[in-house]
């Protein structure tokens, strides 16, 4: 009896490590391409996935023969149900295209940054999923005989697969044992908040006074000998703060060392530093709250230093965020903003993000004196006549249409008109909403056109008096 239960235990197995292995196999052959034939290295995988069959079935053997009272020692998992990812039970085993199979949740945010296999670091052929219904399965079996719980889905652990070593990671930048670690960590955290989501809210939300140690080594004057250390710091800031988790963005912005530290690397650092600066205070202007935070410090004038010397586009994202709202275009103005702008437009440098920051400033009385006094008007006309591109032209066009909204001398606009029609070629030509502002910009001309006609009438058709002088 005991021999025919063996015998039939041993025909299951070799059933189920048939079935295993076919299964795999065609998983193996789908991911690599039916067509390719057996590439180099794919004898490999099958006798890798042979081996991990035969592993599997051994420890389930094992377990078989064990009694119920054996369960004062530790349950072994067996390897092939763990994902070498989250060192976890696999709770929806996919495989991908090296034949390698990882936990869905894990493995998906893994592709989401890389096209290459975790384990082999192959290249992938695809980056599609295959559920490895065979191997789920088994762990099933093995949890329900072994009286083991099944963790469920959770995002827990895709978290934590990738914020294991962010800790360890802040502790070497706010507490380092050389500069070269320093440097090194800095550098590392910046490529980690770069590729997950997942550790850029786990670094705000999950890690103590996170913020205020990251920043904690720009405090010192020996930042200045250290650029790369303060452009990887600023760096790593801009990409927690520029997901888009107000939360994150609260909490960055309401840190006090937050606002004058950006502020300190706009006016001194690298190129990619100072840009990366004003990238995340534009990240951080998306909210009102940090808005007024922003406006009521030093960084609204670094900003547009910023633009002066080099026509930032990122910082003229921010000035651009910065200033809704009357109060707020006043500062800009007073700050410098107008020349600034149109220095770099006349170059021909970011013209087009330059005219963006301009429109809505335009409708300014302050602003349009600026750009009256400084002849602006013409050099909007040229870019109307022969635009770069539809863009820069619409930008144009609707800052001489706030210009000149509500100014009644129109008579630059009628000579513009008269000497190169303008205004009726982008009636024709344009966009619709060109098209919609150059028709109102050609009522207006004719509008003026038709006033003055009348007042010239008016003096002709006055009586001519003669004043006669009386010699006393």
């Amino acid at each position: 009896m005991a021999d025919s239960t063996a015998d039939a235990t041993a025909s299951n197995a070799d059933t189920l490590r048939l079935e295993l292995h076919k299964v795999l196999t065609e998983i193996f052959y789908d991911g690599v391409g039916k067509d390719r034939g057996e590439t180099e290295g794919s004898s490999g995988v099958l006798k890798a996935i042979d081996e991990a069959v035969i592993r599997i079935l051994d420890c389930m053997k094992k377990v078989e023969s064990k009694k119920p009272e054996s369960d004062i020692s530790p349950v072994i998992v067996p390897k092939e149900f763990i994902c070498t990812l989250s060192n976890k039970i696999m709770i929806e085993p996919m495989t991908i295209a090296s034949g390698q199979t990882y936990e869905n949740r894990c493995i998906t945010e893994w592709l989401k940054h890389k096209r290459t296999c975790p384990k082999t670091k192959e290249i992938l052929s695809h980056v599609w999923l295959t559920p490895n219904h065979l191997i789920n399965e088994l762990i099933t079996q093995w949890c329900l005989f072994n009286k083991v719980d099944r963790p469920k889905p959770s995002d827990e652990i895709v978290i934590k697969v990738f914020t294991d070593d962010l800790e360890p990671l802040l502790q070497r930048i706010s507490s380092p044992s050389s500069v070269a670690d320093q440097i090194e960590a800095a550098e590392e955290l910046r490529r980690q908040t770069k590729k997950y989501d997942s550790a850029c809210v786990f670094f705000v939300t999950e890690l103590p006074d996170s913020v205020t140690r990251l920043l904690t080594p720009l405090l010192s004057d020996d930042v200045d000998l250290n650029p790369e250390l303060q452009e990887n710091i600023i760096t790593s800031l801009f990409n927690i703060s520029n997901l888009e988790n107000v939360k994150n963005q609260k909490v960055i912005a309401e840190n006090p060392l937050v606002i004058p530290l950006l502020t300190k690397s706009l006016k001194k650092g690298t190129v990619l530093t100072r840009r990366n600066a004003a990238a995340t205070l534009a990240s951080l202007a998306d909210i009102d709250s940090n808005r007024n935070i922003i406006r009521n410090s030093e960084a609204l004038k670094a900003l547009i230093d910023v633009i002066g010397e080099w026509g930032d586009c990122e910082a003229g994202n921010a000035v651009f965020k910065l200033c809704f709202g009357l109060e707020n275009k006043e500062k800009a103005i007073s700050a410098g903003l107008i020349p600034v702008l149109i220095k770099n437009i006349k170059a021909g440098r970011n013209a087009c993000e330059m005219l963006h920051v301009l429109v809505p400033i335009s409708t300014n009385n302050r602003a349009i004196k600026e750009m009256e006094d400084l002849g602006f008007v013409f050099d909007l006309f040229r870019i109307l006549r022969k635009p770069n591109c539809l863009v820069t032209g619409e930008l144009a066009l609707d800052i001489i249409f706030n210009m000149f909204e509500k100014n009644r001398d129109r008579s630059r606009l009628e000579e513009e008109e008269r000497m190169h029609e303008t205004f009726t070629n982008l009636s024709y030509d344009g966009s619709d909403n060109a098209t919609r502002k150059a028709k109102k910009i050609l009522q207006w001309i004719k509008t003026f056109a038709d006033r003055k006609e009348q007042r010239q009438r008016e003096r002709d058709d006055r009586p001519l008096r003669v004043y006669v002088r009386r010699n006393k």
